[in-house]
């Protein structure tokens, strides 16, 4: 499987250690960045992670930061990008099978290593249900199409 990965600094160790258990269990992995501790801004790489996932050019994305959040976030205001942002194992596994999640994103603040590997097995290895969660993946995309066609903001227009 293809996957790209990123991270801000604070999810840079974190990073490194999943850039490597995923090429040890065969995975074929794009790192985005960041390449060191250093302070950096995460939306870009994030962004970028999510984007290879949308345009085909990975099957899954990782993003990491100090609590995943804004890394959520972030890979989410790409179109067609479901980023999920997982603490455990079930939160993992659901996200793949009932939202057909694509990015995981992990808060290296918030999860050990040892579990969070457990979780990136987990969403890796678990398939999208398809069925009854179709209809609802189906209907986050026409909102998706709909924000992206209307011109302006919403706030303003109403002003």
């Amino acid at each position: 499987m293809r996957i790209a990965v990123a991270s801000d600094h604070a999810g840079f160790g974190l990073k490194q250690s999943i850039v490597g258990h995923l090429r040890d269990a065969g995975h074929e992995v794009a790192d985005l960045g960041t390449d060191s501790e250093a302070p950096v801004d995460y939306p870009y790489y994030c962004a970028a992670c999510a984007r290879a996932v949308v345009r085909g050019q990975a099957d899954l994305g990782v993003v990491v930061g100090g609590s995943g959040q804004g890394e959520q976030i972030s890979a989410n205001k790409v179109r067609g990008a479901r980023a999920a942002l997982c603490h455990d194992e079930y939160t993992a596994r659901f996200a793949r099978k009932h939202n057909d999640a694509n990015v995981l994103s992990i808060g290296a603040r918030i999860v050990a290593t040892e579990l969070a590997l457990d979780i990136l097995d987990v969403f890796v290895a678990t398939a999208f249900d398809g069925g009854r969660h179709a209809a609802r993946i189906e209907q986050i995309s026409a909102i998706e199409a709909e924000e992206a066609a209307r011109p302006g903001d919403a706030a303003s227009s109403t002003a």
